[in-house]
């Protein structure tokens, strides 16, 4: 969709081999990150797995200003930031594995080879999925072009004013079987 852009995070961790500058991080140090949130140039960061994470708010509101749909990979923490942001009209998703077993192949192809770091998410996610319940709408990721057609009908009803209350009940026992 033309309309979307994904706004490019900061983060203080090393990129991987395919990752490029600006594209899929902006990559600083810590000693920038420090600056940035001491100019208060960010929306929301948070520290996750020993490094910092962050969207700068001047490239989103340049987005917005322009007419784009500014779409935001962060994690709950950032979230709960962004919710309190009274200058941003938001509708927030909390996207799930269809299984424990499928997010863990997913992790594992991410990290190519690094066992340690896969066991680390995997742990983290149980905290992680805790905070689903705080979201406008929980989506199931099983195949990416039905989980994007889904995204993408629920922000065109939101753009369109129609604010659709997701039944989360069917929700509860998927979260449970994925918490074991």
């Amino acid at each position: 969709n033309s309309n979307f852009s994904i706004s490019v995070s900061c983060t203080t961790r090393e990129p991987r081999s395919d990752e490029i500058d600006g594209k899929d991080y902006h990559f600083v140090d810590k000693k920038k990150f420090d600056f940035l949130i001491k100019k208060k140039s960010f929306f929301e960061y948070a520290k996750i797995f020993d490094n910092y994470y962050g969207t700068l708010k001047e490239p989103v509101l340049k987005l917005l200003s322009i007419g784009k749909d500014v779409l935001f990979d962060i994690d709950w923490q950032g979230t709960q930031q962004l919710k309190k942001n009274r200058d941003l009209s938001i509708a927030t998703f909390f996207i799930i594995p269809p299984n424990i077993g499928i997010l863990k192949n997913r992790l594992l192809k991410r990290h190519q080879g690094n066992e340690e770091m896969v066991e680390a998410r995997m742990k983290k996610f149980k905290e992680e999925i805790s905070h689903w319940n705080e979201y406008d709408w929980v989506v199931v990721n099983d195949r990416l072009e039905d989980c994007y057609l889904n995204l993408k009908n629920i922000i065109l009803r939101e753009k369109q004013g129609i604010r659709d209350k997701q039944d989360k009940k069917s929700f509860i026992e998927k979260i449970k079987v994925l918490t074991k």
